[in-house]
């Protein structure tokens, strides 16, 4: 694996578009928990479906919870 410098990963967010620094605060933020909490694995496969889930539930809800959303989904 490659060695990454914090001066390195800062370069690089200057460059992004303000929108999707909340997705990196979001991803770091996931790595974070994650590594304070331990994981018992009971099914191969299992957590990793539900850590992803949890992952990526705040960066979808930003795009699925809009009134452009709600009305496109309005008639079911």
């Amino acid at each position: 694996m490659e060695t990454v410098t914090i001066s390195q990963i800062t370069a690089f967010l200057r460059k992004l578009p303000t929108e999707k620094l909340a997705e990196v605060y979001d991803f770091v933020m996931f790595l974070s928990e994650r590594a304070n909490s331990p994981v018992t694995i009971q099914e191969e496969g299992e957590l990793y479906a539900i850590d992803t889930m949890l992952a990526s539930e705040d960066v979808l809800r930003r795009d699925w919870d809009t009134p452009e959303e709600d009305a496109a989904w309005a008639h079911l």
